[in-house]
């Protein structure tokens, strides 16, 4: 029998899945174990071989591979545990990094923080100056040399970084992108100084123009990529001992999988690595259900996440903002708040209560955890009103305290309001629903669609609980709980069904049309890259799919947007095609007439993604159905539950999902409790069970 394992680490819970390609998929979720995060990964496996009747080595030895999602890159650049780096740049170019484009004091704010000019600040520098050398050299914007590289200079700047005691170096050079010779013998002189030196260097990682973010996506490249790689060294090495034969690997932000071994050398793109996990999850399970149009939700114990996949596909954008500073990587499109189950309630100095963005994380977690958290959270009003039994998660293994959650609520919330427990604990419950329904509404119309055009995948520990409020007032068709097998571990289940994905790209900025000469000059290169790339994973493909893409944008314009390329051989309508979607799109986005071709479009960056098939079919097994749609022999109890202010507290039917079947049916109110979650159905709201045991939920 083989398998494919997907572990997703979050900030709270370690999930994970294991599916046999046919009919059966267990999962686990364990604690996640900071700062030894390996250890919480084998503990889920274990767990795993338990579900499955074997030991450890004997499913290890029977895996293909393990897809792996964590959160040590993106965490590493949050709270600044990073390496120390030095950047070599092109003499009279090293502020580029600190100038920030002048945009540094409103990247990755919202309105109302830009808005608010007295308190708008520039993030803390990503390196010293001291440690931000330059070198004489320069390239022109076409790729020819005009001022040779001054070796002997380089060996000085290097020299002078390594006695610094740096862990990497970064190099970034003017127009690198267009020629990198420079950037790469600097590399190789910077090896005969230090040759265990990690070096990252522009033209691999974000061979694009612009300088600012090319710089910067090379700096944290060079943060990350020694911490990434002492991570999974030895998560690799212990698997393997362990059994292990098939590879490890990471997921990626733009939805697919690179080898271990290789992820260091591109950490930047594993930044997003667990928010991809969950929409690849919902593009999966879509082709099983036959939807086109989906937005996926994850509500996990940290943050509140929400992608879109539109006629089958995820969205994607060209790059991401972490602290203030852009990284140039593909990613799946996701919106994220701090507003998951351990988001901390507190009520600030205008007497307003606030959910989030702070976390209770899994150390100390929630106060019912009883683990010494002695702040309120989603999780503790949930078990107050009455939607989280004291029975506790994890099947039971994880029992809650529901006086330690009042006392938590009375102290910060109810008391400093003047509510009580249960007033307090239900405004806390609204308060998540309505932030996460603001976030779809924006995420979704934002992006030039209409909601009503979209069915939600809820899941993530916490989105069965809240879904169906915060989806109310979004105007769409259904909301699905993925739960069967794979209950909220939907995540890793996404990790285990995804591809290995490659992606090349450079930018050559020019007005478009272009000939078709061009165009195949551009796509012939970079699906040389491609091959490289693949090659280099060292992994059997099943199939490899290719992606085109253009960054186009009209004249005197700062942004692009970017226009799929659709498969074929080039013809001379080819450029125009592209250009007719570039206005399509540019005008969905904007409003109709918005666009203006006769400013002239210009071409700027050429793109190209692969996607390498493992051939592991991860689906997700038909369940028994029922005699008829009445649950009656899946009731475990009736409980008082608040879900609405207005109503107070109800003798609310708790339903054991273990006992549902296809074709049940169930009216709200109701609680259906799952082993890893819950579901709630608030009245008005009608849950179906179908064919592979999610629970569809449609308003009357």
């Amino acid at each position: 029998m083989a398998y494919a394992l997907g572990i997703d680490v979050g900030g709270t819970f370690t999930d994970a899945v294991a599916s046999d390609g046919v009919d059966r998929i267990v999962s686990a979720k364990t604690h996640t174990t900071p700062p030894q995060r390996e250890v919480g990964v084998m503990r889920a496996i274990e767990e795993l071989a338990a579900e499955l009747g074997i030991d450890v080595s004997e499913l290890l030895s029977q895996t293909d591979f393990i897809a792996h999602g964590t959160t040590a890159s993106i965490n590493a650049l949050v709270q600044g545990t990073v390496a120390d780096v030095g950047l070599i740049a092109t003499k009279g170019h090293r502020d580029s990094i600190y100038i920030m484009n002048a945009e540094g004091r409103t990247l990755g704010r919202s309105a109302h923080e830009i808005q608010d000019t007295l308190r708008r600040r520039k993030p803390a520098p990503l390196i010293p100056k001291y440690r931000a050398l330059e070198v004489t050299e320069r390239i022109d914007y076409a790729g020819k040399v005009l001022v040779p590289l001054d070796e002997d200079e380089v060996r000085r700047v290097a020299q002078a970084l390594v006695d610094q005691g740096v862990e990497a170096i970064a190099v970034c050079l003017l127009w690198s992108f267009k020629n990198p010779r420079h950037e790469l013998r600097i590399r190789e002189l910077i090896h005969e100084i230090a040759p265990e030196m990690y070096v990252t260097l522009s033209c691999d990682v974000s061979p694009r123009i612009r300088e600012f973010a090319r710089t910067s996506t090379t700096i944290m490249n060079a943060q990350i990529g020694p911490r990434l790689r002492t991570y999974l060294a030895p998560l690799q090495q212990h698997l393997e001992d362990a059994g292990l034969k098939g590879p490890l690997l990471v997921m990626q932000s733009e939805g697919g999988t690179i080898t271990a071994d290789r992820a260091p050398e591109h950490a930047i793109t594993t930044v997003g690595s667990v928010l991809s996990g969950g929409v690849i999850g919902g593009q999966r399970l879509a082709a099983q259900l036959g939807h086109r149009n989906v937005i996926t939700t994850d509500v996990g114990g940290t943050t509140f996440l929400a992608g879109l996949i539109v006629d089958g596909e995820p969205v994607m954008a060209p790059g991401s903002i972490v602290n203030q500073f852009p990284i140039n990587a593909a990613t799946i499109r996701v919106h994220t708040i701090g507003s998951g189950g351990g988001a901390l309630a507190s009520v600030d100095a205008g007497g307003n209560l606030r959910l989030g963005p702070q976390s209770a994380e899994a150390v100390p977690g929630p106060a019912c955890y009883g683990n010494g958290g002695t702040k309120p959270t989603n999780t503790d009003a949930n078990l107050v009103l009455g939607i989280l039994s004291e029975r506790g998660l994890l099947g039971g293994r994880k029992p809650l305290r529901a006086d330690l959650a009042r006392q938590a609520i009375r102290e910060h919330v109810a008391e400093p309001l003047g509510l009580t427990v249960e007033e307090a604990a239900i405004a806390i419950h609204e308060v998540q629903n309505a932030q996460a329904g603001d976030l779809l509404r924006r995420a979704v119309v934002q992006a030039g669609y209409d909601p009503r055009d979209f069915v939600v995948y809820a899941f993530g520990g916490a989105g069965p609980a809240h879904c169906a409020g915060y989806c109310q007032d979004l105007g769409v068709r259904e909301v699905v709980v993925p739960l069967g097998p794979v209950a909220s571990a939907f995540s890793a289940y996404g990790l285990a069904a995804s591809d290995v994905v490659v992606s090349a790209e450079h930018s050559d900025p020019s007005a478009f049309p272009v000939d078709r000469a061009v165009l195949e000059a551009h796509f012939d290169r970079l699906q040389a890259e491609l091959d490289r790339a693949l090659d280099r994973q060292k992994v059997k493909f099943h199939e490899v799919t290719l992606q085109r893409e253009v960054d186009l944008r009209y004249s005197m314009q700062v942004y692009e947007l970017s226009v799929p390329v659709l498969d074929g051989t080039f013809t001379e309508h080819t450029a125009q095609e592209i250009l007719d979607r570039f206005e399509h799109l540019y005008e969905r986005i904007n409003g109709s007439g918005a666009g203006y071709r006769e400013a002239g479009v210009q071409a700027i960056t050429y793109r190209m993604r692969a996607k390498a098939s493992l051939g592991f079919p991860v689906v997700l097994p038909a369940i028994e159905a029922a005699d008829g749609p009445d649950p009656a022999a899946a009731l475990l109890e009736q409980r008082p539950v608040c879900l609405d202010s207005q109503t107070g507290y109800l003798p609310t039917p708790v339903y054991d999902y273990s006992r549902l079947r296809a074709g049940h049916e169930i009216a709200g109110p109701a609680i259906v409790d799952v082993p890893t979650t819950v579901v709630v159905i608030p009245a008005g709201v009608t849950g179906r069970v179908d064919r592979l045991g999610n629970l569809v939920m449609s308003y009357q």
